[in-house]
């Protein structure tokens, strides 16, 4: 599980993980799919999916704590600022041994580079949102978006996870 195989892995995932067209429907299917997944596992997270336009779907699972809404807004904003996944980015910035402030001048008050936000991908238009967990430590709080995302359009999960 180098940092690079995985920055390689995310790549993918971020190409196969595109939707044909996304709705409001889509957002609440996604969502509610997520938060059965936690319910079933007894995850105390916190679940968001959030187009650039308006909030589509929010839950707070039992366990949740109440630093998870301000991770889960400090992620988002990772995922609307640079189109691609919070661990992507975290990742990125670990290889470069650098960090948001350092290299972008953004405030870690806004924005956490750290797994959990995905971006959501419309193909042929580009990200219009992004799908959230936090709760979790940052690589399982991203297998779980993977894994939801990866259900949804039907893809195989097994070619998409991360290593080990």
């Amino acid at each position: 599980m180098s940092i690079e195989a995985d920055i390689e892995r995310i790549a993918l995932q971020e190409r196969e993980l595109q939707f044909a067209s996304f709705s409001l429907e889509s957002g609440w299917e996604l969502g509610a799919l997520l938060r059965s997944m936690a319910v079933e596992r007894r995850l105390g997270v916190v679940i968001d999916v959030t187009l650039f336009s308006m909030p589509v779907f929010y839950a707070a699972l039992e366990g949740a704590t109440p630093d998870n809404p301000n991770w889960v807004r400090r992620k988002r904003n990772c995922v609307f600022r640079f189109f691609k996944s919070s661990y992507a980015v975290g990742l990125g910035l670990t290889r470069q041994q650098s960090t948001l402030q350092a290299k972008f001048g953004l405030a870690e008050a806004d924005f956490a580079p750290h797994g959990g936000s995905f971006p959501i991908t419309v193909k042929g238009t580009g990200c219009i949102g992004a799908v959230t967990v936090s709760g979790l430590p940052q690589r399982e709080d991203h297998a779980m978006v993977v894994e939801a995302l990866a259900r949804l359009l039907g893809k195989e999960i097994d070619a998409l996870k991360l290593d080990d």
